[in-house]
Order: structure tokens, then sequence, then C-alpha cells
């Protein structure tokens, strides 16, 4: 025969249970949580270009360089507009001004352009303001507008080169210790990458 302790004992744990039951039945019972994985940077989708021709109208805005300026930490962010007005002025595509700004000094944050100003490391000529070597500007918008100048110029103009295939033996050469063909394949790259509406390459 329980004791008034024991049945005092029975009815609590009873009551305990009673109560983990009740709030375990309020508590939401949802489905179990799918964990997302981080994924890779994602692979472009649009069909690539068959051919690379620097020479066109532009297929990036002003603001969509901006960003990718800004992405980079670049020392020229905010000067989109001055990149995407000069290929208009040029007849060159500023998508490729930009992806050669890229492979040359990673938005000018790397080498000889972070003094220089320089979209595109262009050797300088005598009596050209120079730093080790290549030319140097008083502005990103001056030297924006020389490599701009050249390309259109000099490698489209005068020697008929149009594609980035053509262009880079003769503009960045394997004798001059470049890689032609990493060279040739960064700047298809950031092109694909910026069809396809990433800002990182």
């Amino acid at each position: 025969m329980l004791t008034c302790l024991g049945l005092s004992l029975l009815m609590l744990c009873v009551l305990v249970m009673m109560g983990g039951a009740l709030f375990s039945y309020l508590l939401p019972h949802n489905e179990p949580t799918t964990v997302i994985e981080p994924t890779a940077t994602p692979r472009p989708t649009i069909p690539p270009l068959k051919v690379y021709k620097v020479a066109g109208q532009p297929t990036l805005d002003a603001q969509f360089i901006n960003n990718v300026l800004d992405y980079y930490g670049s020392p020229a962010s905010g000067k989109g507009q001055a990149l995407y007005d000069d290929g208009l002025r040029y007849g060159i595509n500023p998508a490729y001004a930009l992806a050669f700004f890229l492979e040359e000094s990673n938005f000018g944050t790397k080498g000889v352009a972070t003094v220089t100003h320089a979209l595109g490391n262009i050797r300088a000529n005598p009596g050209e303001p120079q730093y080790k070597g290549y030319r140097s500007y008083a502005s990103w918008e001056e030297g924006f507008a020389d490599w701009y100048r050249l390309i259109a110029q000099k490698y489209v103009g005068e020697w008929g080169l149009s594609t980035v295939d053509q262009i880079i033996p003769i503009y960045a050469p394997s004798a001059d210790h470049n890689d032609e063909a990493q060279y040739i394949a960064t700047i298809k790259w950031a092109i694909e990458r910026w069809r396809n509406g990433y800002f990182d390459v």
C-alpha cells in the first residue's frame, strides 16, 4: 500500500510526463531543414562567342563597369562612365578595355599601374612621361583614352587586327615574358562572365 509520500511522487511523475507530451504537441513540427552547401562560382550559361572582336558597340553599361571596379577595390572606382564614353568615341567595346585592365594590373591594384594610372602597360617613347619605362598619366581618364587610341588607331585602323587572338601576340608577346595563351584565355573568360551578368571573373 502506497504511503502518502509515495502516492504524491507517483502523481508528480504522471503530471510531468503529461506536461512533456503536451509541450511536445504544442511545438511546431516542421520538416527537417535542408542544409544548402556553398557552391562554386557559377559558370556562364550563355553560349560563348565564336569570335572576340574588340571593335564594336558597348556590351556593358557604365554602371556595370563601376560595379566591377568596386567589386575588385580598384583605385579607378567611379570611372565607369569615362571608360564607357571612350569606348563609344573610339569604336571599341569597353568590355575589352575592362578585360585588358584586369589582366594588366587587376584593375589598377597591382604593378606599375598603381603609379602610372595606366589601363594597359604601354611602353613609353622617348620624351613621354614615364615610370620604369611605361607611359605615365596624370589621371585614370588619360590612361583610358591613350589605351583606346592605341587599339583603335594602330591595331584596328593601321594593322587591321581586330580580335583578341590577333592582338595579344603583338600587344603582349611571349618575347617580353608574357604567357600569350593565358592572356587570351583571361580576356575571353572575363568577357563571358560579364556577358552572363557576373561581376567577378
